[in-house]
């Protein structure tokens, strides 16, 4: 069942709020009786296997076409300024 704190005590006790949060509780925040808000945990993390990253890479790098300036005049444009 969910902790239900009125807005002005969860602003004092933010620090108190989260550690519950943390250990798994639901906070929900009210204000003036109505809930306004509800502080939950992020949930588990999931990890993504590296090789469906290296492939997103690539798939930018492919659609992706360098510049015509050379970095010899894009440091003397920047010298200018």
């Amino acid at each position: 069942m969910p902790v239900e704190v009125g807005a002005y005590e969860a602003k004092a006790q933010l620090s108190k709020l989260l550690e519950l949060v943390r250990k798994g509780e639901r906070i929900i925040i009210t204000k003036h009786g109505v809930p306004v808000a509800q502080l939950i945990g992020p949930g588990p993390k999931q990890a993504r296997d590296p090789s469906e990253i290296l492939a997103e890479l690539r798939s930018i790098r492919a659609r992706t076409k360098p510049g015509g300036d050379s970095i010899k005049s894009l440091v003397e444009v920047g010298r200018r300024y």
